[in-house]
């Protein structure tokens, strides 16, 4: 018999959206929304159960084709071990879910849900059999004398009691509405409203924000709709109100795309993916009737798509430096499916949202995502999206739909975003993309809690990840989080300083004492910074990431610390999967493939990684390299995780800094799919990247052959051409005789900031409201007044 899923907190979401146990949506039914518009009450009650019932269900597929057979398949073996492995007890409803902690009562309601599934869907083997739907009812009761009913004081994790079992028993019920009489319904809608009160839905403060606010007013919606009671159903949408604006801190959707959970965690991918998919389905099931959600703010959802979510979504994958504490879920224990947990599938889930909410957007909007969710699907060929297994058979006919349908797919942008709210920036260029993870004193180094990722403490520390045509798709996939060296995550700069599981505290707690943390883009190109301080450590550095055309240049400078331990950058530390071999040239010279090899390189000029790209190490750098296999397991990182121990390769190139660094710096250039010929021919060119400045003041860089200046500006002062009186971000891009200049205030303090540019310019041809221009002629003399979100102040000039 199988062994039961370990669920986590966020695992239920998982569970009751797009897993495949088939809690999953089709799109608004324009018939029943036709027939709720005009219903009498009590019909009206009837058609949106009737709707919420086809969301989870699923319609428009046949269950005797692939890959709709499998699945439903699975959902009957699935029911049929948990129907075997019933037997109620004063203290469980299945022996390994006690219920005490709290998980236990909702993974028996996971179950029992599962089992009402197999009885409501076609081909599952246990369609209509009134035994099984007997015995899911005899569950539901045990749970509710038991445990779940208003006498019972709450204990343990509050979401297990307000979110994860409620859903689960509504969705059971809805299922089984017409199996079960009114007094027991009455009695399962008691137990819920004593644990999700309305209050809950008042202030809108606490745990009652963000995504878990969708949750908790889908719980009262719900609710309202079984036990035909307008009341909850209006109060459920009014209360989703508060969650559309954008908001300037706390959890929400930020102007700028940003999404933060737990105050201070960069969530888009799972939290934000949870508000994005909870609403798609509480508009659709609202859709036409009485209480439909006409909010004129909900269409902010609708721009998130293109603005919050996609430029994180990288050829079917999520991002993973926006998924807190959920990198180190991979593959769950007692999962009898035993599915990963990582970026393609949280990539996946969010596609289908997209498809899901696109039923309710606009014509124009709808054919764009639709482009969108086409062009992810044929390009995700490490997970491919339409055979994902996490999904019911809901989700896998829309997304059918969708990339069976006229629209055309679309490719992957090329540009650069700064989503400053949430100190993460994305470059996109052809072929490649790349994405930055910073902390400061809004943002958290990391975040862990509920026994997941305790020792995700430098993935702020300036990660810099990379995705290229080549071995892309899985390097961040492949086993890497339990398996990578937690010390030496690519890009960053780091102390050798043991820490602690869970240093620093939980939910996001451990965040550093900084402000400069951001930088500016004009859409294509960015000058990105971060004033890093060590987590637990005395470490202390700038660093700098300058987004071109077909690299990354990356500067650190003031590296200092003095906790009588080593100190080094990680310029990358590739996962070669567990047999990987590609070669690497230094210099020219080929090196060793074997496991276990090193060299110490006094100043190396580049390196090159057969199938990854390239390194420039401007002026020649001391390098370290390593070959090395490193074996872990999920639960090392994750109390759910699967014990089973994994091993993959890395190839490690390392800037030592030394013991006790003062004032340390390094140089180098992430060329992305380069070719060994092409990167020894720009190491060669001494034109093609000049390193303005690289200090604890300032870090600047010019390449002529790109028209960019950029600099980072952490104290006033001047670099090349520019100067600036407060700290700043500027980006000036030269074509022909035109030139823009961009300049953002990462510091958020607000005062105006006058920028000198010395050049001769002829006249300024257009520049923002927040720029005054001081003066043209043999220089460049601006004003801006920058305000306090780090956004981009820009002025287009002609030159003199």
């Amino acid at each position: 018999m199988p062994s039961a899923p370990s669920w986590t907190r966020r695992g239920f979401l998982a569970a009751s959206a797009v897993t495949a146990l088939g809690l999953t949506a089709t799109g608004p039914m324009d018939a029943a929304a036709a027939a709720g518009a005009g219903a009498a009450p009590a019909d009206e009650f009837r058609v949106l159960r009737e709707r919420w019932r086809e969301l989870m269900l699923g319609t428009g597929f046949d269950a005797s084709a692939e890959p709709y057979a499998s699945v439903l398949r699975r959902t009957g073996d699935l029911a049929r071990a948990h129907r075997a492995g019933m037997r109620p007890g004063p203290a469980s409803l299945w022996p390994d879910a006690p219920f005490d902690p709290p998980a236990g009562i909702t993974q028996s309601y996971a179950r029992l849900h599962t089992m009402a599934q197999a009885y409501a869907q076609p081909g599952t083997g246990g369609t209509g059999d009134a035994g099984l739907a007997a015995d899911v009812i005899a569950g539901l009761d045990h749970l509710h004398d038991r445990i779940y009913h208003p006498g019972t004081t709450r204990y343990g994790n509050w979401w297990e009691w307000q979110i994860g079992s409620p859903q689960l028993l509504l969705d059971t019920l809805t299922l089984l509405h017409d199996h079960i009489d009114p007094t027991r319904r009455a009695g399962q809608l008691a137990a819920v409203d004593h644990f999700v009160p309305d209050a809950l839905l008042g202030a809108y403060t606490g745990t009652s924000t963000g995504a878990n606010r969708v949750d908790l007013c889908r719980v009262v919606a719900v609710r309202g709709i079984l036990g035909a009671a307008p009341a909850k159903v209006a109060l459920a949408r009014d209360a989703l109100s508060p969650v559309f604006p954008y908001v300037t801190k706390g959890d929400g959707l930020y102007a700028d795309g940003s999404f933060i959970q737990h105050t201070w965690v960069a969530y888009s991918g799972t939290y934000g993916y949870v508000l994005l998919d909870g609403l798609g389905r509480l508009f659709s099931l609202l859709r036409g009737s009485s209480w439909e959600i006409a909010d004129p703010r909900r269409q902010i959802i609708h721009d998130s798509v293109e603005r919050a979510y996609a430029p994180l979504l990288y050829n079917g994958l999520m991002m993973d430096s926006v998924s807190g504490r959920a990198i180190s879920r991979g593959v769950q224990t007692a999962d009898p499916r035993r599915l990963p947990q990582g970026d393609h599938q949280r990539g996946h889930a969010l596609i289908a949202a997209i498809a899901l909410l696109s039923d309710g957007a606009s014509t124009t909007d709808r054919d764009r995502w639709h482009a969108l969710v086409k062009g992810w699907i044929a390009r995700d060929t490490t997970s491919p999206v339409r055979s994902d297994p996490q999904f019911g058979v809901a989700d896998l006919a829309r997304l059918a739909a969708v990339d069976d349908g006229p629209a055309p797919a679309a490719p992957e942008p090329v540009g650069h975003r700064i989503f400053a709210a949430m100190d993460r920036a994305v470059h996109r260029r052809p072929g490649w993309a790349a994405n930055i993870a910073m902390a400061s004193d809004r943002v958290s180094h990391y975040e862990n809690g509920n026994g997941e990722n305790p020792r995700g403490w430098h993935t702020g520390a300036g990660m810099l990840y990379w995705w290229g045509r080549d071995h892309g798709g899985d390097q961040y996939t492949d086993g890497f989080w339990p398996t990578v060296d937690p010390y030496r995550l690519p890009g960053t700069t780091v102390s050798a300083k043991p820490l602690a599981d869970n240093e620093g505290g939980g939910w996001g707690e451990p965040k550093p004492a900084t402000r400069w943390v951001g930088g500016v883009t004009d859409g294509e190109f960015a000058a990105v910074g971060q004033h890093l301080k060590g987590l637990g450590s005395t470490l202390d550095a700038r660093k700098s990431w300058f987004c071109a055309a077909d690299s990354v240049v990356c500067l650190g400078a003031g590296i200092t610390a003095h906790d009588g331990v080593p100190v080094e950058t990680v310029v990358d530390n590739r996962n070669l999967g567990a047999a990987g071999t590609p070669r690497l040239t230094v210099d020219g010279a080929p090196q060793p493939p074997g496991d276990g090899w090193s060299q110490v390189y006094e100043r190396a000029h580049w390196a090159h990684i057969e199938g990854h790209g390239g390194y420039l190490f401007p002026g020649g750098t001391p390098l370290t390299a390593l070959r090395r296999s490193r074996t872990g397991s999920w639960r090392d990182i994750n109390t759910g995780g699967s014990p089973d121990r994994i091993t993959r390769r890395y190839l490690t190139l390392l800037r030592p800094h030394g013991t006790d660094p003062a004032d340390s710096s390094y140089a180098y250039v992430l060329m992305p799919g380069v070719t060994p010929r092409a990167l020894a021919a720009h190491a060669r060119d001494e034109h093609r990247l000049t390193v303005l400045a690289n200090s604890r003041d300032c870090q600047a860089v010019e390449l002529p052959s790109q028209g960019l200046t950029a600099a980072n500006f952490w104290s006033p002062g001047t670099a090349g051409t520019l100067c600036v009186t407060a700290p700043a971000a500027v980006l000036v891009r030269r074509r022909g005789r035109t030139a823009t200049l961009h300049l953002a205030d990462p510091l958020r303090a607000g005062t105006p900031i006058d920028l000198l540019w010395a050049r001769p310019v002829r006249r300024v041809t257009a520049h923002d409201a927040s720029v005054r221009v001081l003066a043209t002629g043999a220089a460049l003399r601006l004003r801006v007044q920058p305000g306090t979100a780090c956004a981009a102040h820009a002025c287009e000039v002609v030159l003199g």
